[in-house]
């Protein structure tokens, strides 16, 4: 469907956003973390590991995302699936997981005080609703799981030459710095940004793709979520 492009832009990106084909590049990257509101939770309370989550004092506080698999995925990759799902079906057990749909709505919803603590937003979000004064902040436990996203040009573009003109720019120092500006995070090395300033561990697009259903069926079961 895709067609491979070659832009000298290429050799300024992070190894993440290449894929061998060169059929699509990535972009930006979405990072996840956690995020938390300022007026409710002190930033001297904040777990500090995974575990630090089984204290009653979360219960009713927590929510996620309910379709991150992929950050499930990378987490376990880290801590191992054993004690990673028995730590969090404590974590469940004990506190209880509020699964909403859509990142921007669990941002949302950190904001308005209705979810004081969300493990699974995108720190771009967090950072956006946070420059505009909004009462929400974001952090890391361990490694921050982050996927890239990107542009691609289609094999038969109606305007193939505008189209690589578009994906070009996307890449350029320009357009990533637009990316920035916006609180995206980018791919290119050239552009400075604290949105990207700590350890990440990029999800394997083979383990999302190929074992895509057991680790969406592992979260709907450990986060209690119903549906397809």
């Amino acid at each position: 469907m895709l067609q491979a492009v070659k832009s000298p832009y290429l050799a300024d990106l992070i190894a993440p956003a290449l894929r061998p084909h060169g059929e699509w590049v990535g972009t930006r990257v979405n990072v996840f973390s956690l995020a938390y509101n300022t007026r409710l939770i002190k930033k001297a309370d904040l777990p500090r590991t995974w575990e630090d989550l089984l204290n009653p004092k979360w219960k009713g506080k927590l929510g996620i995302e309910q379709e991150d698999s992929d950050w499930l995925a990378g987490i376990f990759a880290d801590m191992g699936e054993a004690k990673g799902t028995k730590l969090f079906k404590d974590i469940v057990s004990t506190n209880g997981m509020s699964a909403r749909k859509g990142h921007t709505l669990l941002t949302q919803l950190v904001v308005s005080g209705e979810v004081p603590l969300a493990l699974t937003v995108y720190n771009y979000k967090a950072q956006q609703l946070k420059t505009q004064g909004a009462p929400i902040d974001w952090f890391n436990i361990g490694n921050a799981i982050a996927r890239p996203n990107g542009v691609g040009v289609a094999r038969h573009a109606p305007h193939p030459h505008a189209a690589v003109l578009f994906y070009d720019f996307e890449i350029s120092p320009e357009g990533q710095a637009i990316i920035a500006a916006r609180d995206f995070v980018p791919t290119s090395r050239k552009i400075d940004t604290p949105l990207n300033k700590m350890p990440m561990k990029f999800v394997d697009a083979k383990v999302t793709l190929d074992e895509y259903d057991k680790w969406k069926n592992l979260y709907r079961q450990l986060f209690g979520i119903r549906g397809t």
